[in-house]
């Protein structure tokens, strides 16, 4: 739940309007820059969940000390991050992350801000090393490429659409935040039925805010930034999509994943 969080832009928006070649070459690498960012981060949790996954399970009996559904058994790192108090700091440190992150990246240096984003990117991979113990692995992969295939044709649409989406966007952010409301609430009903709902409203949220926020990613060029804030913004642009994505791809695992049961 910590990936829901939509972090607090410092930067104002506004392509330049010279409508030269020189500016769609420069907008291209700006927006070829924000996607190789945000790939980035994404190998990075995928290797950060999987690599934490194998360190929390073992085949041998005698060195696990506990088992999961589907008969996964623990070592005693995959105890303490799974079942152990120490799983709620696992679930909350990628939230601290994207909060600093999102303050703090306007006066950064952009080595440090691109630092922090992995670091954040490997949290948020610490956090959903569990889907492991929930889901198939199959199914897992599949649907990372149904969420790729359905980012990749939903930021087209906002890269290149002439629709102002700022009308849906808002619309869409007060959804957000009553999805995050459900999902507190959910917490402690435990109802299949509000999940499921959560779920399906959750990925139309993020699919609207995937073509939104490439709209606005689009707007924040400026042809006539310094090296640094180009960079600044390019990763800043990287998280608000890496954000989408990543939220997406559970809002969907919880709707066609395979349970190991």
């Amino acid at each position: 739940m910590s990936d829901l969080n939509r972090n607090t832009y410092a930067y104002g928006t506004g392509v330049a309007r010279a409508g030269t070649a020189e500016l769609d070459q420069g907008l291209r690498a700006f927006m070829l820059g924000v996607y190789n960012h945000m790939v980035l981060g994404l190998a990075v949790t995928g290797l950060a969940a999987l690599g934490t996954f194998m360190l929390a399970v073992t085949n041998d009996p005698s060195a696990a000390v506990a088992q999961m559904r589907g008969g996964i058994m623990l070592t005693q790192f995959g105890y303490a991050i799974f079942a152990s108090p120490l799983k709620w700091v696992v679930m909350l440190a990628p939230l601290a992350a994207v909060f600093f992150l999102s303050f703090r990246i306007a006066s950064m240096q952009p080595g440090a801000a691109r630092a922090l984003f992995l670091v954040y990117a490997g949290l948020v991979g610490l956090s959903l090393s569990s889907i492991f113990l929930v889901f198939t692995g199959a199914s897992i992969v599949r649907v990372f490429f149904i969420t790729a295939a359905a980012f990749g044709a939903l930021s087209l649409y906002g890269y290149t659409t002439k629709k102002n989406l700022s009308a849906m966007g808002s619309f869409l952010v007060m959804g957000l935040f009553g999805l995050i409301i459900a999902m507190l609430v959910n917490l402690f009903l435990q109802s299949s039925a509000l999940q499921f709902a959560i779920s399906v409203v959750g990925v139309l949220v993020f699919a609207g805010l995937t073509a939104w926020d490439t709209q606005r990613i689009k707007e924040m060029y400026y042809e006539l930034d310094e090296s640094d804030v180009a960079a600044r913004k390019s990763i800043l642009g990287a998280l608000m999509l890496y954000l989408d994505f990543i939220n997406m791809f559970v809002m969907l695992l919880q709707l066609f994943g395979q349970s190991r049961e």
